[in-house]
């Protein structure tokens, strides 16, 4: 139990990360190369991993990183880069909190974990918890849309690459796994920003800062971080642990961006920490009295909360 309890909180680290790369992006790295955006992010942290891992892929793991790369971070990233253009901070991240549903949804046919009823309530709740907040901000006037439909792309596929992700590489070292798709990511979007556009962006001190936070903490970090999160716990888990990242956007959209929050907002907030709690192991453990599995354990054939390998194939 507490060895979950620690995956868990390692794991809530990434979506408090990710959240913040919506104002670094918006704030500090031009808006006309989305692109470039993806590619600087994802290579120079690929290869720094890959420096400290030096293990290249073997067999099927050099499609497997293709396919992966271009789900989790090369289209991921240019489309995450056009929507923190486009939207607000807390607008951006909020519509990202979906993927505990998608999670969900593709972990059942995927990997054969069945959503627990809790599981549900608490992605329910949650995404009432984001609701809240958008509707409380904006109430839907001056959204860009386009932003929104970038947002929820991104979410679809990185929510497939996740399951994919989990179902691929239960004996994989995560920091290894990892770098091969960040590589595998940039390279195969960085013929596209040559094309499209053009030579690479001007650097500025502020912009390398960006560029900076955005690869190495938020990328080499904190996708490490979500990966082994992925590999340790069930997806349900994982989805609504990731509901941090609309929280952590509309904090820092409140405190650096002057956006507005008042009690529309902690109602929101206090909603999506309570669907987090709710799909927790432990929660279903203290409000049904039935002993959950330990991360890593197969569990019965008709309930399959954790995704151990020998129930996935």
């Amino acid at each position: 139990m507490e060895a979950n309890v620690r995956w868990v909180a390692l794991t809530a680290v990434a979506p408090i990360v990710f959240g913040s790369t919506y104002y670094v992006t918006s704030h500090t790295l031009p808006a006309d190369h989305p692109f470039y955006g993806g590619a600087l992010r994802a290579l120079p942290a690929g290869l720094l991993l890959l420096l400290i891992t030096r293990q290249l892929p073997k067999g099927s793991w050099w499609w497997r990183s293709l396919v992966l790369g271009a789900l989790n971070f090369g289209a991921f990233f240019t489309l995450i880069y056009i929507t923190a253009q486009l939207l607000p901070t807390s607008v951006a991240s909020t519509t990202m909190a979906t993927s505990s549903v998608m999670l969900m949804l593709l972990a059942w046919p995927l990997l054969a974990e069945r959503p627990q009823v809790l599981a549900v309530a608490g992605a329910v709740v949650g995404i009432a918890g984001v609701a809240v907040m958008l509707l409380g901000n904006y109430g839907g006037e001056g959204i860009d849309y386009r932003g929104v439909l970038a947002s929820l792309a991104a979410m679809i596929l990185s929510s497939l690459g996740a399951i994919l992700t989990k179902r691929w590489s239960p004996k994989i070292n995560i920091l290894a796994l990892t770098s091969w798709q960040l590589i595998a990511g940039g390279l195969i979007i960085l013929p596209v920003a040559i094309a499209v556009e053009g030579a690479p962006p001007a650097m500025t001190a502020e912009r390398l800062a960006g560029y900076g936070y955005v690869t190495f903490v938020a990328t080499a970090l904190g996708f490490t971080l979500w990966f082994n999160g992925l590999k340790r716990l069930d997806a349900a888990t994982v989805g609504l642990i990731g509901l941090l990242n609309p929280v952590s956007g509309v904090v820092l959209g409140v405190l650096l961006a002057s956006e507005p929050f008042g009690v529309r907002q902690i109602v929101g907030v206090t909603l999506v920490v309570l669907g987090i709690l709710l799909g927790q192991p432990i929660a279903r453990r203290l409000l049904t009295g039935r002993r959950t599995a330990p991360a890593g354990t197969p569990s019965e054939p008709t309930s399959v909360e954790t995704g151990a390998p020998a129930k996935r194939q």
